[in-house]
């Protein structure tokens, strides 16, 4: 099992529905692109399913170049979100490590921003079980650039995630998966001030928190803005990330 694998933190996400739609970025379509050209489909529209889908934040960048898109997802407010959201997708529930989907049934799966929260073994296995021939696994992270001194400062107030001490450039994999290709995007969200807001409130150790714990970082958070001579008076911001993407496929046997 994973250390970072807590059901109970993972699923906390449904609490903060509306934060979480608001404030995550979504992914740029440069990363996205190149994940849809490592699945071999012989020129075909390919089937997707996106693992841990959450609201749809990188599902919504699918569904107008695959010929299907399958979100799997465990929390029920999340997945109603997406639905909602997303109706050409079809949401189901159930989690990498059990799949409620048919043996060779995808060309392409992708988990954004979830794979730390998996027991590696088990969903290597179970995405293995799914891949078509030819399929491809992409395991797909936002990280914030620090090499901008406010975005360096911001981390200092609202701490890492645990997306952020995980291992984002050789993510572990089972057997019988293995890394084949690696690629790093770079870009930037704009985010207002209740974007920002909504970007912290929706990591899952500040949902677990306090309400005085959670009171205090929100402050600390505000004092930044007014202060930090590339915040201040400005109503939005420029948050640069790197977005991190590894493709995997089945070794041979």
């Amino acid at each position: 099992m994973s250390r970072f694998d807590d059901s109970s933190t993972a699923l906390s996400f449904g609490q903060a529905v509306a934060a979480y739609e608001r404030g995550r970025p979504g992914y740029p379509d440069d990363a996205v692109e190149w994940i849809l050209s490592q699945a071999h489909t012989d020129g075909r529209l390919p089937d997707v399913v996106d693992l841990g889908a959450g609201t749809g934040k990188f599902t919504a960048s699918l569904p107008e170049r695959s010929h299907s898109v399958t979100a799997v997802e465990p929390d029920p407010q999340m997945r109603e979100r997406l639905a909602a959201l997303l109706p050409t997708v079809t949401a189901v529930d159930g989690s990498a490590e059990r799949l409620p989907l048919d043996d060779a049934s995808a060309d392409l799966i992708t988990m954004a921003q979830a794979w730390h929260w998996v027991d590696v073994a088990s969903a290597s296995r179970e995405v293995a079980r799914v891949l078509r021939p030819g399929g491809v696994l992409a395991l797909v992270w936002n990280v914030r650039d620090e090499s901008a001194d406010w975005v360096a400062q911001l981390s200092r107030v609202i701490g890492t995630s645990i997306a952020e001490e995980y291992e984002t450039v050789v993510p572990p994999l089972g057997a019988p998966l293995e890394r084949v290709a690696h690629a790093e995007f770079g870009w930037t969200n704009e985010l207002d001030h209740g974007g920002l807001v909504a970007m912290v409130a929706s990591r899952s150790y500040v949902i677990a928190m306090s309400d005085a714990d959670r009171d205090e970082l929100f402050a600390r958070l505000e004092e930044l803005v007014r202060t930090h001579p590339d915040l201040a008076g400005r109503t939005t911001f420029a948050l640069p990330y790197v977005t991190r993407v590894t493709i995997a496929r089945v070794g041979a046997e």
